[in-house]
């Protein structure tokens, strides 16, 4: 029986996880098993933070606005501005309204005056 080689099939899988390991250090990135699963965790942990880095970056601009609205002296909570902003029906997300708190805190003032009951 003549001896068969095998394919290139599973070294061409295995290249490219160690061109995806490459950067780990250690035996993470040498041995093939350890790969495998660093790779498994990784991709996890991407996939998990990528919901989190929102939840963050959600929290910093309430943050900013509620800081600048406590800062301005007006006389309300950052919930209650949120909830007159939607009962006048201003359109303006929390990134925004975060944005005009930094760079233009007389528009935010103008903004508070204008649904203020």
């Amino acid at each position: 029986m003549t001896r068969i080689k095998r394919g290139y099939i599973a070294r061409r899988r295995r290249t490219k996880l160690r061109l995806f390991a490459s950067s780990f250090r250690g035996a993470h990135s040498r041995l093939t098993r350890t790969m495998t699963q660093q790779r498994i965790r990784a991709l996890v942990s991407a996939h998990r933070d990528r919901g989190k880095r929102k939840r963050d970056f959600r929290r910093l601009w309430i943050t900013r606005i509620n800081a600048v609205i406590h800062e301005m002296g007006v006389f309300y909570s950052y919930n209650r501005f949120i909830h007159n902003l939607y009962k006048k029906q201003l359109l303006l997300n929390r990134k925004i309204l975060a944005q005009i708190a930094l760079l233009n805190r007389s528009c935010l003032y103008t903004i508070s005056n204008e649904i203020k009951e």
